[in-house]
């Protein structure tokens, strides 16, 4: 089995405010034929709705792994993160940020406040697909995280 094919697919919440970003990802899915379900949310309020599924998320899936944007519309990547890691039922769902962010004063805030990994967005697009490639080729195939509720 290829290390993009998942024997059971898992759901991602991708957090992403840019159209092009959120295209060029669903874009690597395809390519990399990653049987994984992509979920997009385009704030944080949005994001912290699903992940406690209130709202129009009432039904949401618990995804395995969050991509988060740092610079988000309403409620801030490092609000979401915040919020994510002081809850005891979601501080297990591996947080990625995912930014276009290179200031190192966000990249120790993301760490102190629990992500578990930052990347910057490469400008080139197919360096982009090819970094969304290896994220979840690493994340959902190779590493592993406790199941939830543990």
């Amino acid at each position: 089995m290829a290390a993009h094919q998942v024997a059971d697919p898992s759901d991602i919440l991708l957090v992403e405010d840019n159209p092009g970003d959120v295209r060029l990802t669903k874009e690597a899915f395809k390519e990399a034929k990653i049987a994984n379900t992509l979920h997009v949310v385009c704030d944080g309020a949005e994001a912290l709705d699903f992940l406690h599924r209130r709202g129009d998320y009432s039904d949401a899936p618990r995804p395995a792994i969050v991509l988060l944007d740092f610079n988000l519309p309403r409620t801030n990547g490092d609000e979401v993160l915040d919020e994510v890691n002081e809850d005891p039922e979601l501080r297990s769902i591996p947080v990625v940020m995912l930014t276009g962010s290179e200031s190192e004063t966000d990249i120790v805030k993301s760490h102190c406040l629990g992500a578990n990994a930052y990347l910057t967005k490469p400008v080139d697009p197919l360096q982009f697909i090819e970094t969304v490639i290896q994220l979840e080729e690493f994340w959902l195939s190779i590493g592993r995280a406790p199941e939830s509720g543990t």
